[in-house]
């Protein structure tokens, strides 16, 4: 059994990043370019990497806060509403004049997928008059501006996890700063520098999970078997369990083998933002 035992306060967390509308067409296959792939079905649902983070942090018991941008259009008040009914704290998203941002969704039988991300709304997401305290949590990711990215670095007091998703090259501020960042395989090899990061986990899909601190492993976990579903969310899911356990202070090994295990209830659900339990219920027993 576990030997952490989770504190009476749930960690406070704020998520920075995109809020989007998925619109995905669940096929037999991916189409290859220039292929149109028929007998597919839409399906229209809440996304956008940071709400998903947001809303599985906050099912998994957290006390979480979104700072994003939406639309003033029906559909980023029906994105409010999705995130409120999480439970997540919606008071810091913006309403801009941009529409609120889209992705273009293709899934196969097997749950791989394609994704093309219309940002709108998201682009414009600032950090006027935010203040982060110092026992606060921030999780952000790559949907969102690379300016804001580093703002936070320099604005960010306490925990500061960077899920490098889109890949791209981070800056020297972030890579010194973030306490934590999270890449799956194919990021952690477009991007050199995290060779030698202060502490990066990368997810390997059937192979789980390792977690590096500047090269150097430190802990590992196992995929834990499912039946998968769908791809879409299951990074989200699990960069918001690591992040609450590291930053509530659970062992590496145990708290990535928690992050394993949420992944893999993720990748059961059909949805980019799935139902979870309490965090405690997916630590190793």
């Amino acid at each position: 059994m576990s030997s952490f035992l989770p504190t009476p306060a749930p960690l406070l967390l704020t998520v920075v990043g995109s809020i989007n509308v998925d619109l995905t067409a669940r096929a037999d296959r991916l189409p290859q370019a220039g292929e149109t792939v028929g007998g597919g079905r839409l399906v229209r649902e809440a996304g956008g990497k940071g709400a998903n983070q947001a809303t599985a942090a906050a099912r998994l018991g957290a006390s979480v806060r979104m700072i994003g941008a939406v639309g003033t259009d029906p559909d980023g008040a029906w994105m409010r509403a999705e995130l409120d009914a999480a439970g997540v704290d919606t008071t810091s998203v913006q309403d801009r004049e941009e529409p609120t941002g889209v992705a273009l969704i293709v899934v196969d039988r097997e749950g791989e997928n394609q994704i093309a991300v219309c940002e709108g709304a998201n682009g414009e997401i600032d950090l006027d008059g935010v203040v982060f305290a110092a026992d606060e949590a921030v999780l952000a990711q790559l949907e969102i501006s690379m300016e804001l990215v580093e703002a936070l670095a320099a604005q960010v007091q306490g925990y500061f996890a960077v899920n490098a998703a889109p890949a791209r090259d981070l800056p020297e501020a972030v890579l010194e700063r973030a306490d934590l960042i999270i890449v799956n395989e194919t990021e952690y090899a477009l991007i050199p520098a995290l060779r030698t990061a202060r502490r990066v986990a990368v997810t390997y899909g059937a192979d789980g999970a390792r977690l590096f601190e500047s090269g150097e492993e430190i802990a590992s976990a196992p995929a834990v078997k499912t039946i998968v579903e769908n791809t879409v969310g299951a990074g989200d899911a699990f960069c918001a369990a690591l992040t609450i356990g590291l930053a509530s202070g659970v062992p590496a090994d145990t708290a990535l083998a928690a992050a394993c295990a949420v992944g893999a209830a993720a990748v059961a659900d059909p949805r980019s933002q799935p139902l979870l339990s309490s965090y405690e219920t997916y630590l190793p027993r």
